[in-house]
């Protein structure tokens, strides 16, 4: 069921949003709280679309490590398997006699070949196995030149490293309510400048002919959308006034709507040199009525430092 309270029609809508606006077509929230898009690619072969750089790059920090680690006892098993095949009487320098010992010295003489250690114990006499171990050297250093080329790629990746509340909450306003979220840089001696946000709404709405529902979006006016630096934290206000769309909306009314807000932050990192930026969203289960922030930063004990208490990011309380 959509919504079908009545909306100021003179609040200009966002049609720049890169989303549609058939709502019977779509399911689940548009960003994830990573800032990635909720959607899946198809139609296509998977070889054509996967990249494996830009997965490597964003993947995870154990995901990586651990396919780097399993990726290299993955080839040493495959050419310690191909040395085992061509026989290891081709391996001068065995001197175990039982089966699992001829396979352990012809795996680690394989990672000895790979990273082109080469102790000198071991080593390939016939033409079969001096072509295989040639094979395994240029793999090995082709692989590192790979694996540090990633490394550099992940660490050199501009980044704004931000942390957002896990809640956006509608708290007293002035004279009336607002939407707020937070967030802040976690990186110690790290500071974002001249830092802009932008926030829309979309929401799935009644259509004016009554054929059925579509999303609307909108930009949310905020109190202030850009900071000069930000070593703190941000607390982003919406004011909920008469130019607002959730203006009269209930937690009801949001689910209803299947509300979600979208953030969109971007800032210049002197660390880098670089424009970095990220994205988030709200859902209306992620919003909280009649809360607010608990502050978040302190003097320091000795009375010359501000602390920035980053584990009070998502702390609120009930108003």
């Amino acid at each position: 069921m959509a919504f079908n309270k009545k909306i100021d029609p003179f609040l200009k809508i966002n049609n720049d949003t890169g989303f549609g606006t058939n709502a019977s077509n779509y399911g689940g929230r548009f960003i994830n709280r990573d800032g990635t898009f909720n959607l899946r690619k198809e139609g296509m072969p998977f070889l054509k679309r996967f990249s494996i750089y830009h997965s490597m790059l964003t993947l995870p920090r154990w995901k990586f490590i651990t396919l780097i680690l399993a990726f290299y006892f993955v080839i040493n098993l495959a050419f310690t398997a191909l040395y085992l095949l061509i026989g290891v009487d081709q391996l001068q320098g065995v001197i175990a006699t039982s089966n699992w010992g001829k396979f352990k010295e012809a795996y680690f003489f394989s990672t000895e070949t790979f990273t082109t250690v080469g102790y000198g114990r071991v080593n390939p006499v016939g033409d079969a196995a001096n072509f295989v171990a040639s094979i395994e050297a240029m793999s090995g250093f082709l692989s590192f030149a790979l694996a540090t080329g990633l490394m550099f790629g992940r660490f050199a990746r501009p980044r704004a490293y931000l942390v957002f509340s896990d809640h956006a909450l509608v708290s007293p306003f002035k004279t009336a309510t607002a939407l707020m979220f937070r967030f802040a840089s976690y990186k110690d001696k790290h500071t974002l400048t001249d830092v802009e946000i932008r926030v829309n709404i979309g929401l799935q709405v009644q259509k004016d002919d009554g054929s059925g529902a579509e999303y609307r979006y909108y930009d949310l006016a905020l109190e202030r959308t850009k900071v000069e630096s930000l070593p703190m934290n941000w607390t982003v206000v919406h004011p909920i006034d008469d130019k607002s769309p959730l203006q009269g909306f209930t937690y009801e009314d949001m689910q209803v709507a299947d509300v979600e807000i979208y953030v969109l932050i971007r800032g210049f990192d002197d660390v880098y040199s670089n424009l970095v930026q990220q994205r988030t969203s709200y859902t209306y289960h992620e919003i909280k009525y009649n809360q607010k922030f608990i502050p978040m930063y302190r003097e320091s004990d000795n009375g010359n430092t501000t602390v920035l208490e980053l584990h009070k990011v998502n702390e609120y309380e009930e108003i």
